[in-house]
C-alpha cells in the first residue's frame, strides 16, 4: 500500500494497492458523494481493489479534492486516470467507480483515455453539462454497468438502457443503493470484468 499525491493543481490523494507481482494493469477507484462520506475507504472500492489486486492488477483509490460541484471531482478523476497511465507506462488503464464516482468514472474517460469502464450505481446526469447518458455515447471502450435492482437513490435506469441498447455488460443486483452484503458479488464482477477486458489484451 503507498500513499500518493494526483499531480493536478487540487489536493487528490489516493492509496495504490498493488500485488506481489508486477502488475499488468491500474484501474483508477472514484468513490461516492464526497458530501455523504464517500472516501477512497468505502468498503465497495476496497472490495474491488482486493479482487483486482489478487488478479495482478493494482488499483488507484483516491479522495476528491475540494468540493466543486462535481466539476472538480471530475477533473480529479481525469488527473487519476492521466497519473495511471504515466505512471504505468504502456499497461492497460480501467477506471471503476460506485454512484457519485460511478457517473464521473463515465464522464471523465470520455475524456481521457481508458481501456475499459466499470460503474456501480450510476446515475444519469449530475448537471446540464454533466450528463452520464451523453458520455456513454462517446464511449469507445468496454463498459459495465451495474445496479441495484431495488435501487430508489440513483437515476440509473437511462444509463442502463442507455448501456444494453450499445451491447454493453451489464449485471443487475439484489439490492438497493448501498448494495449491503453484496461486496463479493460485486468485486467477482467487477474483477472479471477487467480480467477480460485489461489482462486479455496486455
Amino acid at each position: 500500500m503507498t500513499d500518493v499525491l494526483i499531480p493536478g493543481g487540487r489536493d487528490v490523494r489516493g492509496t495504490l494497492e498493488e500485488p506481489e507481482r508486477d502488475p499488468r494493469a491500474i484501474v483508477v477507484a472514484c468513490p461516492p458523494h464526497p458530501q455523504h462520506g464517500g472516501s477512497r475507504s468505502d468498503r465497495r472500492l476496497v472490495a474491488v481493489s482486493d479482487a483486482l489486486r489478487d488478479a495482478g492488477i493494482a488499483c488507484l483509490r483516491f479522495d476528491y479534492g475540494p468540493w466543486d460541484e462535481g466539476y472538480g471531482e471530475r477533473a480529479d478523476v481525469r488527473n487519476a486516470v492521466r497519473w495511471a497511465c504515466e505512471t504505468y507506462d504502456e499497461r492497460p488503464v480501467g477506471v471503476f467507480g460506485y454512484s457519485f464516482g460511478a457517473t464521473l468514472a463515465v464522464l471523465a474517460s470520455a475524456d481521457v483515455a481508458s481501456d475499459a469502464v466499470a460503474a456501480l450505481a450510476p446515475t444519469a446526469r449530475l448537471a446540464d453539462d454533466l450528463d452520464a447518458l451523453e458520455a456513454i455515447n462517446s464511449l469507445e471502450v468496454p463498459v459495465h454497468v451495474l445496479y441495484g435492482t431495488r435501487d430508489t437513490t440513483a437515476d440509473w435506469g437511462p444509463i442502463v438502457e442507455r448501456a444494453r441498447g450499445r451491447g454493453d455488460e451489464i449485471t443487475a443486483l439484489s439490492a438497493d443503493h448501498f448494495f449491503l452484503g453484496a461486496d463479493d458479488d460485486i468485486a467477482r464482477a467487477v474483477r472479471a470484468f477487467f480480467e477480460r477486458t485489461l489482462l486479455e489484451s496486455a
